[in-house]
């Protein structure tokens, strides 16, 4: 049975701003916050911030996200990742999509977090992807389609995205979205399950109760060959 499993929040990431004024303070800041030092990356951040720089305003945002060195505020988070995600920074956007889909900080709005999310997605983020499936899966947001579903599971999962290669073995073993196959739901299964994936082994062994041995053995191969090429020779 497929699970909601919304992609958790990012934790700061890497990155550096694009004017080279900015680098310096902004690297500052992030090795500030690596260490835990959040007031000294308080210090360096919120200038960039207010002079629109998207990095510091997204990294400023899980700041007051997640109370990291300053009193957690989900209003003020959701103003600093709407500042950065409307620069099309791809972090931000999922983050603020995820801020409409719980209602934090903002009214609950299903439409405008898939909006959000489908931003985020067409920049290739595998998280933003992976949560737009479900959107489509259990008609969030979005009219409810199975197909759209898949598509973007599939993203995802050739980005190793473990939770869509689960949610793929489930959709291929039920024939929702895509033709029953239990080759490719034994295949998903199997490859979702080695990148961790708790459940998958318990669908890859249900899978496998109706195949023959012919086709295990034809499942497993493609497994190897997808995991081993990165995720491109999965067909």
């Amino acid at each position: 049975m497929l699970r909601i499993f919304f992609a958790a929040l990012s934790a700061i990431i890497i990155v550096f701003a694009g004017v080279v004024a900015y680098a310096a303070d902004f690297q500052k800041g992030l090795d500030a916050a690596k260490a835990g030092d959040y007031a000294t990356a308080l210090k360096e951040w919120q200038p960039l911030a207010e002079q629109g720089n998207a990095d510091a305003q997204f990294n400023l945002g899980l700041m007051y996200d997640n109370g990291w060195g300053v009193s957690k505020d989900d209003v003020e988070a959701v103003r600093l990742y709407r500042l950065a995600a409307e620069q099309g920074d791809a972090s931000a956007q999922i983050n603020l999509g995820m801020m409409y889909a719980t209602g934090k900080g903002v009214l609950k709005d299903d439409v405008e977090a898939a909006q959000w999310y489908r931003l985020a997605a067409e920049q290739g983020n595998a998280d933003a992807q992976y949560n737009l499936g479900l959107m489509y899966y259990y008609g969030r947001g979005v009219l409810k389609d199975a197909v759209e579903a898949v598509r973007w599971y599939r993203l995802a999962a050739d980005q190793g995205d473990a939770k869509a290669q689960y949610n793929l073995g489930v959709l291929y073993g039920k024939g929702e979205g895509v033709l029953k196959d239990m080759v490719f739901a034994h295949m998903w299964s199997n490859i979702a399950s080695a990148n961790g994936q708790e459940l998958a082994a318990g669908n890859r062994d249900i899978a496998e109760s109706q195949m023959t041995s012919e086709q295990i053995a034809d499942a497993t191969q493609r497994a190897r060959a997808c995991m081993s090429s990165g995720y491109s020779d999965c067909d």
